[in-house]
């Protein structure tokens, strides 16, 4: 996949943290001199060559999928579930602090915005760990001066080797999907949306009943993901019911019928889930012997 932006041509490198206090997330700018500019441009620039090395097309990023630590994904930037770091790529203005890491604490991410000579925008972010790991240690690093080893009495940061994505104006461009999924607060998002999920996929499955659906989604993080990864699936609609009830049947997936909708027994609630997107299936390879399997993870076979 191509990069909106020119990597060898860049105008200008801002650098940023995202600070949490308790009272909400916000970002500012923190002004840095022109050898942190290079360095922040050569840690871009190594990232998406991490992000490029296999060569493959990525796949889009799923929430109900366990991905490896490092693995090249993306998402539309004008996904729901891409919202708060599009509003951090968007942002214009950014408040300019320049004792933003005075509390290390309340720094949960670090980010570059870069500008090429088209005036076009890109966003590398990562999750503050190594970044702030460092200033913990305060007083107890030591270096070489006058060949002689003295304490650093100063704050040190650590920039670390790559960012966890990249933004440009099309799309999220995720190497360690754990970091988007911090970065972008995925469990809240997905748990704000059970409701307006449900209600999208209750108009292709007119023959289920979602009450208990909800309550149970809206109380457990996994089951919400399950939710968004059915609706963005989009393919809720071809599901016939009298397939839908036998699967249910063969996984053991307790539901009943009543004024001809489908209704999921209580504590089946996640099987069911796990029947729509695809994740509970039956194989009999030994004539007689039916299996039954969960899926942690599934990809559509193409002819």
């Amino acid at each position: 996949m191509k990069l909106q932006f020119d990597l060898n041509n860049v105008t200008a490198t801002e650098f940023g943290v995202g600070r949490d206090d308790g009272n909400g997330q916000t970002y500012v700018a923190v002004p840095v001199d022109a050898d942190v500019q290079n360095a922040l441009r050569g840690i871009v620039t190594t990232t998406w060559d991490q992000i490029q090395k296999d060569g493959d097309e990525p796949a889009m990023y799923e929430p109900s999928e366990k991905h490896a630590t490092t693995e090249y994904l993306y998402i539309p930037l004008n996904n729901d579930l891409a919202a708060s770091v599009r509003e951090l790529h968007q942002a214009t203005n950014l408040h300019l602090d320049g004792n933003a890491l005075a509390d290390s604490a309340d720094v949960f991410c670090y980010f570059a915005r870069l500008t090429d000579e088209k005036g076009r925008h890109l966003t590398a972010l990562r999750r503050a760990t190594q970044f702030k790991g460092i200033l913990k240690s305060r007083g107890r690093l030591i270096k070489l001066v006058d060949d002689t080893l003295k304490i650093v009495a100063d704050q040190v940061f650590k920039l670390d080797s790559d960012f966890d994505l990249v933004i440009d104006s099309t799309n999220v461009h995720i190497l360690r999907p754990s970091g988007f999924e911090f970065a972008g607060k995925l469990q809240e998002a997905v748990l704000a949306a059970v409701p307006q999920n449900i209600t999208a996929i209750q108009k292709d499955l007119a023959f289920v009943n979602f009450s208990t659906i909800q309550d149970y989604a809206g109380k457990h993080p996994r089951a919400a993901r399950y939710l968004a990864s059915i609706l963005s699936r989009k393919e809720a609609k071809k599901i016939d019911k009298a397939a839908l009830r036998k699967l249910c049947k063969r996984t053991f997936v307790d539901v009943t019928e009543s004024d001809g909708k489908i209704l999921v027994d209580e504590g089946h609630e996640m099987g069911f889930l796990e029947v729509l997107d695809r994740r509970r299936y039956q194989l009999e390879l030994v004539k007689g012997s039916p299996e039954r399997f969960r899926a942690a993870s599934r990809q559509k076979i193409e002819d």
